[in-house]
């Protein structure tokens, strides 16, 4: 078998998540008929079908399910390893560290006044995106290191937890929920989160925006008097900042599960935070590529343990 090429691997992955050869062709800006001739080549090259297809559906089989996960990885990894190699020839390096606003326990100015007394430290830039994105950014080599909260996809990458914090519910002060000392989640039955996930279930699996985005349109849930409690609506594309999600949560159109250190930083007239006796609790957590060799890094990722642990202790 020859080796695989990066073109092959790429052509594959868009087939293989659109499961349409048209909308794959169009995803990489190709016509279809070499784009099908491509994915015969590499299925006759390894010897095995990769797909199934009929005049109705295209699915994976189990060969293609595996060339898929590994694909990914190497296509990430092909990605990475261009960006890091430029920016390591860059005249004046940098610390990527990839974050959502707001999400570091408050522990991101103490880390960074101590990193600079490093020999190791270089300047740092932060890269700030959504929930999820922090991981992909380290897979491809945007960010060098990343602070965002728990559960996500580590594979490739090193783990260490910092902090982990209560968790509140922010919702409008009007609200009659608002006049209750503590909540559970089935209290929040009818109520959406940023997202559009039903705030009493927050263990569904995430939408495909962050929790600063909007997912769908979702009908006017009402509250146990039957009164609507108003609609989240918007493309799938549109993504909110703080200051939009405190304006929809101030309307009563969705509440939101905010770190206690998100809260300290936006008392506002208008949002009412209560704790909720269910809702399980936020975990910092340091990730960086296992591959990584970089001093920098490694100097981070130091101070970061060691400034999270003195924070530990003095509570």
């Amino acid at each position: 078998m020859s080796d695989l090429e990066v073109r092959q691997l790429r052509y594959f992955v868009a087939v293989a998540e659109e499961l349409h050869f048209g909308r794959a062709a169009e995803r990489l800006g190709m016509a279809q008929p070499p784009l099908s001739r491509a994915i015969r080549e590499l299925e006759r090259q390894l010897g095995v079908p990769l797909l199934t297809r009929t005049t109705r559906q295209v699915a994976l089989t189990p060969a293609g399910e595996v060339l898929l996960h590994d694909a990914r990885t190497a296509l990430d990894a092909v990605t990475a390893a261009g960006r890091r190699a430029q920016r390591a020839g860059r005249s004046e390096p940098e610390l990527r560290i990839a974050m959502k606003a707001d999400y570091d326990g408050g522990l991101l100015p103490r880390i960074l006044d101590r990193y600079r007394e490093e020999a190791a430290a270089l300047p740092v830039r932060l890269v700030l995106g959504g929930r999820g994105e922090q991981a992909p950014a380290l897979r491809d080599g945007s960010a060098d290191v990343a602070l965002l909260p728990a559960p996500f996809d580590d594979h490739g990458l090193d783990v260490e937890p910092l902090l982990t914090e209560p968790r509140l519910v922010a919702l409008a002060a009007t609200d009659p929920l608002a006049a209750r000392p503590s909540l559970d989640l089935a209290d929040l039955s009818g109520l959406i989160l940023p997202d559009g996930t039903p705030a009493d279930r927050e263990d569904l699996p995430p939408g495909t925006t962050d929790d600063f985005g909007v997912r769908y349109r979702t009908p006017a849930p009402c509250d146990p008097g039957g009164r609507p409690r108003g609609t989240v609506a918007g493309p799938r594309s549109r993504t909110l900042d703080l200051a939009q999600i405190f304006n929809l949560i101030e309307l009563g159109s969705i509440v939101w599960f905010p770190p206690v250190s998100v809260v300290r930083r936006h008392p506002r007239p208008g949002v009412a935070y209560r704790p909720v006796r269910d809702l399980p609790p936020l975990t910092l957590t340091l990730a960086w590529p296992q591959t990584s060799r970089s001093p920098a890094v490694a100097a981070f990722v130091r101070t970061a343990t060691a400034i999270a642990s003195a924070v530990h202790l003095s509570r």
